[in-house]
C-alpha cells in the first residue's frame, strides 16, 4: 500500500517559520502556531516541506487505505494562511459566522490576513476541531 506523500519530518520548525516572507505572513504563522500549540498541548512538527502540524492520528478507510496524519495544522501559503480543520465546517456554522473574512475547502480554512479575523473565535474553532478529532480518532 502506498504511503502518504506528506509525512512528519525532523526539520526545525523555528527555522521554517523564520524563513517565511513577507514579514506579515510570518507574524500570522507564528500567531497561529502559538494558538494551536496552546490549545492542543502538542509541540509543532513540520510535515513535508511546509505544513506545521500538532498531534497525530491514525485513520483507516473502508477501502482499506490507512495512514497517519496531523490532528490540526496550518501552512503559510502565498495566497492565504491555510488551516487544516477536522470534521468539516457545517458543524461550526455559528463560529464561522463570527470568524471574519475567510473561505473554506473540504477540510481547509483559508485566511488572507489574521488581523481580519477574531482570534478568540479562531481559537474556539481549533479547540472544537480537536474535540471532534478526539471523538472520531481517540488517542
Amino acid at each position: 500500500m502506498a504511503q502518504n506523500k506528506t509525512q512528519p519530518t525532523a526539520a526545525d520548525v523555528e527555522a521554517f517559520l523564520s524563513a517565511i516572507t513577507p514579514p506579515a505572513r510570518q507574524a500570522d504563522a507564528r500567531a497561529v502556531s502559538e494558538i494551536m500549540h496552546r490549545v492542543s498541548g502538542w509541540p509543532p512538527t513540520l510535515w513535508g516541506p511546509n505544513i506545521v502540524g500538532f498531534g497525530t492520528y491514525h485513520y483507516r478507510y473502508d477501502s482499506g487505505r490507512e495512514g497517519d496524519s496531523l490532528r490540526v495544522g496550518f501552512s503559510p501559503r502565498k495566497a492565504a494562511l491555510t488551516l487544516d480543520i477536522g470534521g468539516g465546517f457545517a458543524r461550526h456554522e455559528e463560529l464561522m459566522a463570527r470568524l471574519g473574512p475567510h473561505t473554506t475547502g473540504k477540510g481547509c480554512l483559508y485566511l488572507k490576513r489574521l488581523s481580519d479575523v477574531d482570534l478568540s473565535v479562531l481559537e474556539e474553532l481549533v479547540a472544537e476541531s480537536l474535540a471532534y478529532m478526539r471523538t472520531a480518532y481517540p488517542e
